[in-house]
């Protein structure tokens, strides 16, 4: 059991950063579907594409008033998610992770929660919901972009401070424009598109990182053989107590909070939740890690004089 346990942890990002859900359902099951996987020499980009079919049916069943219909509408998002752990999951353990890999994973995330709140808003209206009630879901789903974006952001460059760089996600977009620029629409339309999106996403975690991108550029240049002991436990011990919040600004809670509003029949007590609770944690993880940024940069600074 304990051996079993450790191969399991082998394909999780770091122990750090997963949720209580993650440890006990999807990590374990994604591992067993993984390993089915490469048995069956399926891609990742394979089990990612299947996931967004998966979960944009998952939101087009929450547009009809039927309990059962949307209780399977539930039940294929949660079958989207795990099939999202599976791919990172067997790309670790394959060790096949790629960049392109890694969008296209975000970019179906983006679908299966654009067709759920499409769908919602139709049901909405549909039921006697004024059509300004699509204005309060686009408040919603551009506040869930952001909250998503900067969770995930700030996530890899924790793994980056505390596990190195092999196990980070981190790109700027400088390099990225680069590399965008050296593809071509017509030769390569799906990566050039997919890069596109990747772009804006990353403009959106730099715009308000100011001191983060300072303290991560000086620490990647000056330290290119891995970061020392004494400022992986400076990091940590400022950072890990965001972690939690990091996590409830991605999917799982938000998924919680959503189940509970979609058999309830109290659709906006989810987008309301986004808009206000989600909102407020976001202002307050973006301004306190900052600060985090700032106070740590000053103390490398300081311990390399």
């Amino acid at each position: 059991m304990v051996q079993s346990t450790s191969k399991i942890e082998l394909t999780y990002k770091s122990k750090d950063t997963e949720e209580f859900i993650d440890v006990y359902f999807y990590r374990p099951v994604g591992y067993i579907l993984a390993r089915f996987s490469h048995s069956l020499r399926l891609t990742p980009n394979s089990i990612t594409f299947a996931s967004i079919f998966v979960g944009v049916a998952a939101g087009h069943l929450f547009y009809y008033n039927n309990f059962t219909v949307n209780l399977i509408g539930i039940f294929l998002l949660i079958i989207a998610n795990l099939m999202d752990s599976v791919d990172g999951q067997l790309a670790r353990m394959a060790n096949i992770c790629s960049r392109y890999g890694r969008i296209l994973d975000g970019f179906g995330g983006n679908l299966w929660f654009f067709s759920i709140y499409i769908h919602i808003t139709l049901r909405l209206i549909d039921i006697g919901f004024s059509p300004a009630v699509f204005l309060i879901i686009l408040l919603a789903g551009i506040s869930h972009s952001f909250q998503s974006a900067y969770a995930d952001y700030y996530r890899n460059h924790y793994l980056f401070f505390v596990y190195g760089k092999k196990r980070s996600e981190i790109d700027d977009s400088a390099t990225l424009k680069m590399d965008y620029g050296q593809l071509s629409w017509f030769k390569h339309f799906p990566q050039k598109f997919l890069m596109r999106v990747y772009i804006n996403y990353t403009l959106q975690q730099e715009m308000l990182s100011k001191y983060l991108l300072k303290l991560y550029n000086y620490a990647a240049a000056k330290f290119r053989d891995g970061l020392p002991e004494n400022i992986t436990q400076v990091y940590r011990s400022k950072n890990k107590p965001l972690v939690k919040y990091f996590n409830i600004l991605t999917t799982n809670t938000r998924m919680f909070i959503l189940f509970i509003s979609i058999l309830s029949g109290h659709f906006l007590f989810y987008f309301l939740f986004e808009l206000i609770v989600l909102n407020l944690l976001l202002v307050y993880v973006i301004n306190k890690h900052e600060k985090n940024s700032k106070e740590t940069y000053q103390e490398i600074c300081q311990l390399e004089m």
